[in-house]
């Protein structure tokens, strides 16, 4: 029999790698990593779970320590959880924070872990307080509604919105895992009657009562009215009529006068007990669907506190009615604009999709035949791919005006030319409709979308250069500038697209300091530059096409009518020359700190300029005008290295001055303006200043103040 030794100590062998390691990394360049397939990568470590530790495994998060939550059934039985003679306190209590977790959802949380930990949501068929069960049916109805809007615009991402029901059945079919309530499968119209009906009785109960009862019943009866009137609204946007539109705006209008009445009221209902995850006293149970979540790392989810949700009702009702404005809008520069402005005021997921829905308006034969002409990854349509291409000649004849799409026009006498500029017209569908797509994402999302444009838009540009070519040949022009319409146009919308994607990096907070002056140079000297030139041309060419217009209807006319020439992109222009000034002082105030050696630097062995040049602006580098590669930036700024910082500073000064010398000339100025306007005088001052020598021995850097202006920050000296 063999005989138990002691253990043997164990001997590592242990090698040191640290001179191979280092002389092996040689070869790679500066951002280079080795990764080998074989070894468990950092995407096999995020993905990893540990079963039974709570921090890892989402079905024991939270279950140590905790009694074992209770059903509704089980709540019932135990008298925890009242079905019937709730006080109206209690009732504004569970709407209150049931509107909670429903931001909570909106926020990009589980429908889980927020609105179904309302356990009155789980069996509303058997609640027999009848204001509360209308309720309850009403918010699922208002939640299928809510997830068909959002899932319809398709703008949002995984941290905006988790579309999952987990089994809870939203709409009127009963396949669900969980208890299926029949009372839910109603029709839209009953359910709103369901509301109004239990609007009515509150109202009657709070006129027979006395001075404190009648504010708790006039406070539950807003509720349920504003749970009506929003829920109605968000119908007519999600199946938009083109005769809904008072309608809807007057629906949006008693939601604002209703929440003010809620957020008055927000006090009147039972509360939420200290050091409790629970939203409220009686009827939620944040543990109780614990188990219905994927086995994925724990999503700690804390329910918005109620003011702070009303609040955000309340803004979301105002950014819906301001989305509705949209419809007014009949030329497309003008919705693409709304839509750019729209998405820098941080929208919510909810009405980002629904301004979509508004303008857009898919629908399933649309969104079948632009999936067919763009291939599977083809954004929903616009209306029709031939209805969105009338809204794109309509925007081009606006925009340049060009011959080709004039009627009797011989510049599409030719049967070639005809077919070239409708198949024009056609590809130029998809990249649009995906711009205003791209412009309902959220804004860290859209910079990626937009880099990810940028391809499609420099074939649509070269594109755009081969119709101009035909259509001028057929038309008999001298020379294939003088009829460049197609190509002015794809152009500036193409540089739009660029300075967009690079401004969007200073929003961000994408860029360090010390990248600062090439970012603003690029935008100084080139991309404003050729913007301002394109709106030039534009209307230079739309005046071209007026004139041959004018002659034409003088030949048939007789005496010729003199007409006064008009700017339609004066003002856009104008904003170019300001915003380039801008650049432009931004530009030289930073090479002047950097040359007195304000500005941080990193160190030079983990600094490659060149590489983050490439690396900042390689979207770019798909269109004409070409890039200009950085050691054409190189040459080109080289004699800045050498002049005198006040110079510079007197320089920057200068563009300052220019920029508030044209916002001054403005006489409608908006909020935009008026923005631009105190930065620019705010860093006039500040670069006077230092050209006079102010803090001239100081190192210290300057600080960039972008709480005034997101893109152009004011600059303070420390």
């Amino acid at each position: 029999m063999e005989t138990l030794s002691a253990p043997t100590e164990v001997t590592y062998n242990w090698v040191d790698i640290t001179d191979e390691f280092f002389k092996n990394i040689k070869d790679l360049q500066l951002g280079e990593l080795l990764h080998d397939g074989h070894l468990f990568g950092l995407f096999e470590a995020m993905s990893a779970i540990e079963m039974m530790d709570p921090k890892m495994d989402a079905g024991m998060l939270c279950n140590r320590g905790h009694p074992k939550p209770l059903n509704f059934q089980q709540a019932v039985a135990a008298g925890k959880l009242k079905i019937d003679d709730l006080d109206p306190s209690e009732l504004i209590g569970i709407i209150d924070a049931t509107m909670a977790c429903i931001v909570s959802w909106l926020e990009g949380h589980s429908l889980a872990q927020t609105v179904f930990t309302n356990l009155y949501l789980h069996q509303p068929h058997s609640i027999i307080n009848r204001p509360l069960k209308a309720y309850c049916i009403a918010v699922y109805k208002l939640l299928d509604c809510i997830r068909d809007c959002i899932n319809k615009a398709q703008v949002f991402e995984e941290e905006d919105f988790q579309p999952m029901s987990y089994g809870y059945c939203l709409g009127s079919n009963p396949q669900s895992v969980n208890t299926y309530d029949a009372s839910l499968d109603v029709n839209e119209q009953k359910c709103i009657a369901l509301l109004r009906e239990q609007e009515e009785e509150l109202n009657k109960k709070a006129r027979s009562s006395e001075d404190e009862a009648n504010n708790l019943w006039t406070a539950l009866a807003a509720r349920i009215r504003f749970t009506r009137m929003f829920y109605q609204a968000l119908l007519l946007i999600t199946k938009r009529d083109s005769q809904s539109g008072a309608d809807c705006v007057a629906l949006l209008n008693g939601c604002s006068e209703m929440m003010k009445v809620i957020i008055k009221t927000a006090s009147k209902g039972t509360q939420p007990l200290e050091n409790s995850d629970s939203p409220n006293a009686m009827g939620f149970e944040p543990m109780i669907n614990q188990r219905l979540l994927p086995p994925t790392f724990p999503r700690y989810t804390r329910i918005k506190p109620r003011n702070e949700a009303l609040q955000y009702f309340d803004e979301l009702i105002a950014r819906l009615r301001h989305a509705w404005k949209i419809t007014s809008c009949t030329n497309f520069h003008t919705a693409l604009d709304f839509f750019m402005e729209f998405s820098r005021s941080r929208a919510c997921i909810l009405s980002r999709s629904a301004l979509q829905l508004l303008y857009l308006s898919p629908s399933p034969a649309s969104t079948a035949s632009l999936a067919q002409a763009g291939g599977p990854h083809a954004p929903h349509a616009p209306h029709a791919p031939h209805a969105f291409a009338d809204i794109l000649r309509e925007s081009l004849k606006s925009f340049v005006n060009p011959p080709a799409l004039t009627s009797r026009s011989p510049a599409i006498s030719t049967p070639q030319a005809r077919e070239f500029v409708e198949n024009f017209l056609a590809r130029c569908v998809r990249p649009f409709a995906v711009l205003v797509q791209v412009c309902g994402h959220n804004r860290a999302r859209q910079r990626d979308k937009l880099a990810l444009l940028l391809d499609e838009f420099a074939a649509l540009q070269e594109e755009a250069e081969s119709v101009d070519a035909v259509v001028t040949g057929a038309a008999g022009v001298a020379g294939a500038g003088a009829r460049a319409c197609f190509s002015t146009w794809v152009l500036y919308h193409v540089l739009r697209l660029m300075i967009a994607y690079l401004l969007s990096g200073l929003e961000l907070e994408l860029y360090a300091v010390h990248e600062y002056h090439y970012i603003f140079w690029y935008l100084y000297e080139f991309l404003y530059g050729w913007l301002v030139s394109a709106l030039g041309r534009a209307e230079s060419l739309a005046g071209l096409a007026g004139e041959a217009a004018r002659r034409a209807e003088g030949r048939r006319g007789g005496a010729r009518r003199q007409r006064r020439r008009t700017r339609p992109h004066h003002r856009e222009g104008l904003m170019c020359q300001v915003l380039q000034n801008m650049c432009g002082g931004f530009y030289k105030a930073l090479v002047a700190f950097k040359l007195q050696g304000k500005i941080r630097m990193p160190q030079s062995e983990f600094d490659n300029e060149a590489v983050r040049y490439k690396h900042r602006f390689a979207p770019l580098s798909v269109f004409a005008p070409p890039l200009v590669h950085y050691h054409e930036f190189c040459e080109m700024t080289q004699p800045l290295q050498y002049e005198n910082p006040a110079i510079l500073y007197l320089g920057g000064c200068k563009h300052f001055q220019q920029a508030r010398t044209l916002l001054e000339t403005i006489t409608t100025p908006d909020q935009e303006i008026t923005d631009l306007l105190k930065v620019a005088k705010t860093n006039f001052v500040v670069l006077k200043l230092l050209a006079g020598g102010h803090k001239k021995e100081s190192t210290t850097p300057p600080e960039f103040d972008f709480s005034v202006h997101r893109h152009f920050p004011i600059i303070k000296l420390v």
